[in-house]
């Protein structure tokens, strides 16, 4: 099913004026581009991942290693989303890291 503004009624739950790039608990959610089913497949009760799915896994592991000021909590890969809880520490590296990245 596409997305039926009329019938879905999303709206943002972002705090408005809130720095998400503060040091916090964040609940992250990434869906494939149309809702299309790309990750993998449910077999039974439960996702067998494809390549891409995956590939999916292996990044989300991988944001820790390439962060240091990142800790990575529960997630889930859905055919054709993800959901994740990622934890930015209050450090002061962090800072350095986005201002080079940034020039």
């Amino acid at each position: 099913m596409l997305f039926d503004p009329d019938l879905h009624h999303r709206r943002s739950v972002r705090l408005k004026d809130y720095d998400y790039s503060r040091p916090g608990m964040y609940f992250v959610t990434i869906c494939s581009q149309n809702m299309l089913c790309i990750f993998g497949d449910i077999v039974g009760e439960r996702v067998i991942l494809n390549t891409l799915g995956e590939i999916v896994e292996k990044e989300w592991m991988a944001t820790a290693d390439k962060r240091d000021y990142i800790e990575l909590d529960l997630y889930v890969i859905m055919p054709n989303h993800f959901h994740g809880v990622v934890t930015i520490r209050d450090d002061s590296r962090r800072d350095m890291a986005l201002c080079s990245a940034t020039t």
